[in-house]
């Protein structure tokens, strides 16, 4: 008998134990599976099966992991390692799993089940975490600290009695020690934070005349204030699609600051939209070349898709 056939007997003999809820029995059939062919993607897939009837999920999830390294193609694998990962706390991952078994198969309903499950899990870690971190800041006396805590997390769960309890403590705080903030301001900075006031309520137009208003009243162009003001009217120009100025602004701070990778993102998406495609190349290699740990996982990434099609826009119009 050849490798092959030996191991779809042993697949046989565990399923019929699978059937009867014998797991442990079916796991001993589907390792001897595995050891004579490692190549049946079906056999991971089903001892996974097992190990999570048993809650096993270390090595559920390992096997699950095995469904994907034979076959990236296999969506059942990535549901396994995802539901593997999802029952040992590992939210995110299991959500990166499901994504990618996604982006095989867009309208598989147990993955899309999951993701759905998995996004709420995590907003609501993120809500507990927020709430634990907003009671530490008002213990040790940091109301601003503790408003914007809760005030972040309530935009992902408006309706949690916790967090308005708490930010009914806070708010009349927060609101008193922001008014003596705000007189000992000069008055360029008043002006730059009702910019930031008008772009947070996504008034672009406005906080453009307001940073402009700003940046008039600065003498030193190079000063930290005005570079603030300059990146943050590149950012609502590029909210209106006004890619020059988004360009010119952006240009402004990374005169000073050559290192701003914000500055630098920015200003390559808007050379790309303007079909400026080398310098928008440019400017992605000089982000790329921080690394991923100084640019953070999603500037990386993001990045590193960028200049991969850049590159390919290139090439092409060479050709």
């Amino acid at each position: 008998m050849s490798n092959k056939a030996l191991a779809q007997q042993k697949k046989n003999e565990g399923n019929a134990f699978f059937k009867n809820k014998q797991y442990r029995d079916a796991i001993k059939k589907y390792t001897e599976a595995i050891e004579a062919d490692r190549t049946d993607v079906t056999f991971f897939s089903n001892r996974s099966a097992c190990y999570a009837a048993i809650e096993d999920w270390e090595n559920a999830a390992e096997d699950g992991r095995q469904c994907i390294l034979v076959d990236k193609t296999f969506v059942k694998g990535y549901f396994r390692y995802a539901l593997a990962l999802q029952n040992l706390g590992n939210l995110e991952g299991a959500l990166d799993a499901v994504k990618r078994g996604l982006g095989i198969e867009p309208l598989n309903a147990d993955l899309k089940k999951m993701s759905r499950e998995l996004d709420e899990a995590i907003r609501m870690k993120k809500v507990d975490a927020s709430i634990q971190s907003a009671e530490s800041q008002i213990k040790a006396g940091d109301v601003t600290g503790a408003y914007k805590t809760i005030d972040s997390a309530l935009r992902l769960d408006p309706n949690n009695d916790t967090l308005n309890r708490l930010m009914s403590r806070v708010k009349p705080q927060y609101e008193k020690s922001e008014k003596q903030r705000v007189a000992g301001l000069d008055p360029a900075e008043r002006v730059k934070e009702e910019g930031d006031r008008q772009f947070k309520n996504a008034e672009f137009e406005n906080a453009i005349k307001t940073y402009t208003k700003c940046l008039d009243m600065i003498r030193d162009k190079a000063s930290e204030l005005a570079l603030k003001c300059y990146a943050n009217r590149a950012a609502c120009y590029k909210q209106l699609s006004n890619f020059d100025g988004t360009i010119a602004d952006s240009t402004a701070v990374l005169e000073h600051k050559p290192d701003d990778m914000k500055s630098l993102m920015r200003r390559a998406q808007a050379f790309e939209a303007v079909e400026r495609y080398k310098s928008a190349l440019q400017d992605v290699r000089a982000v790329l070349a921080f690394g991923p740990e100084a640019c953070g996982k999603q500037t990386y990434d993001l990045a590193n898709g960028m200049q991969h099609r850049l590159q390919r826009v290139i090439n092409q119009l060479k050709s």
